[in-house]
């Protein structure tokens, strides 16, 4: 939904706002405005493909600033897209629009507010590891949100436009003015700076009646009604500059006092007095009144689920309220329809959801039937992708209907899962658990990809996985930040991302299997491009690799599973990963490989424990250096014994 215009509006006329100091209460929070605007709005970079790390830091101190002001959050997620498909042109639109924003921001480098794709994933992973009430609705949540809020008497935090339009007990708190920041007070006295809109506020302030808000909203148009094109500004007062469309809508409505005359006398005025407009007239009038239904407060359903963990039966066996199932899979299950991502990349180059469609094949199996086709909307293209059973025909046939997913035999479920992966459990098994999905996603990518990722990829990407924060890093990834990504690197990354969230999408929707990663430790876009052309230019990797053994042991494990597990069938490789060569029992202390190496991979490994040693010796300076100076002053009368000592080699330094 959105009323067109209307926050920037408001903007003009902060005396419809109350200068608040809010603490000690309960919020619900409008969670994927929260996940865009905390993301948008914190200055991390968006081309590189995400900076989920620090994405997840700021979500902590978001959830820390609100306990400290005694605000229990509840956070409520929008589900699938809305099934009656009364605003799909709306939602079409946008997607263009995406499109074209990631195509600019991809070929300028500027900032075009893409989304990263596994931005929403950090957000819900980040809120349940800090308890933080979560709920996700069947389809669009904000009804959901402002029935709760009203029945709970206590504000919401969105920045959404519709809520400046429902009759909120407690009001709005727009995000753009919720200072969380900038906590004030102490102990039980803190709270947060902020302003509370109230829809009383805004209509004595306007001086129109509180009950002809929603018809305001539908004339203004919103989501779900589009009218031609008129020029309210004409009722604007002549003094206003520049005269503004909802202003003048505004100044119209003050004569009125019911929606219904209202809305006919706008009808009239459009045009459809005349016997030849009858008929639009009627349409117009029916696209208006759908559109204030949808101010009408529900019942609300999400006070039993928080208070009590109720879902509403209708969900019972779906588990939509738990987040157990994503929107997307909502989408195919109801719309057959799904909404692709849309990563900052060219438009020009193929898709990089071309990569993991056959994991999405699997999934509408599961959902649908191989028989079922699904639409699909890739680079403005329709298409239809049909339905895959091939992997595992009878273990899936044993998981119909949807309810009995998570109750199969856990063997079954992981078979399906690492099937359509195209990796092999026993090799898969040598790994850590929260290793297992990341490098078998890692490995399905590597063979599918196109144009096929090379090493230096590889291996860019799963030391990224791995490296911890230092001073020489921090210094190497802020130089990236500020460049234009590689077009070739960044459609490669983002096939892994997105091969990365249907995987995990298909995993939520087998019960699980594998334990789900955690994806503000797996990817950091910046790190990556960085290594990357570090490693292209010749830049010598030992200076920011200065990690501990850990690290750098799990990195070359992961190294040597990828490689371990991918299919010799299924590989044409260059003639540099031909040349590899057996052998690596390095004389740094490492573990002893069971695989095949190339050179670059022997001299990176080398480097890094050459890395770890100048680390010891660092310290082993530092400690020497003390005790030479301790020596030097005890030894000064001491000439003759000094100088046997060195030629002894006594002086290891």
């Amino acid at each position: 939904m959105g009323v067109q215009g209307l926050a920037t509006f408001l903007d003009n006329h902060r005396k419809v706002y109350r200068d608040v100091r809010f603490g000690r209460s309960r919020l619900v929070i409008d969670g994927c405005n929260l996940n865009y605007l905390l993301y948008f709005e914190s200055g991390l970079d968006q081309n590189h493909g995400g900076e989920y790390a620090a994405y997840e830091s700021l979500i902590e101190r978001f959830i820390t600033a609100l306990r400290t002001c005694e605000v229990d959050p509840y956070v409520v997620l929008d589900g699938g897209s809305d099934h009656t498909d009364k605003k799909l042109e709306t939602v079409t639109q946008r997607a263009e629009q995406r499109i074209e924003r990631a195509h600019r921001a991809a070929k300028d480098g500027g900032k075009e507010n893409v989304l990263p794709i596994m931005t929403k994933w950090v957000f819900r992973q980040t809120l349940t590891r800090l308890k933080v009430p979560v709920a996700q609705c069947f389809g669009e949540a904000d009804r959901e949100i402002a029935a709760l809020a009203d029945k709970w008497q206590c504000p919401v935090l969105s920045n959404d436009s519709d809520f400046y339009i429902f009759n909120l007990s407690a009001g709005l708190l727009p995000i753009s003015y919720f200072q969380w920041q900038d906590v004030n007070g102490n102990g039980s006295k803190s709270y947060i700076p902020c302003k509370r809109y109230y829809t009383s506020s805004f209509c004595i302030y306007f001086e129109i009646q509180c009950q002809l808000l929603p018809t305001f909203a539908a004339l203004a148009g919103n989501d779900y009604v589009k009218l031609q094109k008129f020029i309210w500004s004409q009722f604007a007062p002549v003094a206003s500059k520049p005269q503004s469309r909802l202003e003048g809508l505004l100044c119209w409505l003050k004569d009125f006092e019911e929606p219904e005359d209202a809305l006919k006398a706008a009808v009239e005025l459009m045009g459809g007095k005349s016997r030849k407009n009858k008929e639009n007239m009627k349409k117009m009038l029916q696209s208006l009144s759908v559109g204030m239904e949808e101010y009408k407060l529900p019942r609300s359903s999400l006070m039993e689920f928080f208070i009590h963990g109720v879902i509403p039966l209708f969900l019972v066996e779906l588990r939509v309220m738990q987040a157990w199932l994503p929107g997307d899979t909502l989408d195919v299950l109801l719309l057959h329809r799904l909404s692709l991502s849309t990563p900052v990349d060219h438009k020009d180059l193929p898709s990089v959801n071309l990569t993991s469609r056959p994991l999405r094949q699997v999934m509408y199996g599961l959902v649908l039937g191989k028989e079922t086709r699904v639409a699909q909307r890739l680079q403005l293209n329709s298409l239809h992708e049909q339905a895959n059973l091939n992997v595992c025909h009878n273990v899936v046939s044993t998981l119909r209907p949807a309810v009995s997913w998570p109750q199969a035999e856990l063997s079954e479920r992981l078979q399906v899962l690492l099937e359509a992966l195209g990796v092999n459990e026993e090799r898969l098994n040598a790994l850590p658990p929260q290793l297992r999905l990341p490098v078998a996603v890692t490995c399905y990518w590597w063979n599918r990809a196109r144009p096929r990722p090379d090493l230096k990829l590889l291996k860019s990407l799963l030391l990224g996985m791995n490296l911890r924060d230092t001073p020489q890093l921090s210094a190497a990834v802020q130089a990236r930040c500020h460049q234009k990504p590689d077009v070739g690197v960044a459609h490669a990354f983002s096939q892994w991302q997105v091969c990365m969230k249907d995987s995990m999408h298909l995993n939520q929707l087998l019960g699980l299997p594998l334990p789900e990663p955690d994806v503000a430790r797996f990817y950091q876009g910046t790190l990556v491009h960085q290594l990357v052309h570090m490693r292209r230019t010749g830049s010598r990797l030992k200076h920011v690799l200065k990690t501990d053994q850990a690290s750098v042991q799990q990195y070359c494990d992961m190294l040597s599973a990828v490689r371990r597990l991918r299919p010799r069938q299924a590989s044409e490789f260059s003639e540099s990963e031909q040349a590899e060569r057996r052998a690596l029992n390095d004389q740094t202390n490492l573990q002893p490989f069971q695989l095949d190496y190339d050179e670059e991979t022997e001299t990176e490994v080398c480097s890094l424990a050459r890395a770890q040693e100048e680390l010891r010796l660092d310290d082993r300076l530092l400690l020497k250096t003390r005790y030479k100076t301790k020596e030097r002053r005890n030894r000064c009368n001491k000439v003759e014994l000094s100088r046997k000592e060195e030629r002894r080699g006594t002086d290891l330094l």
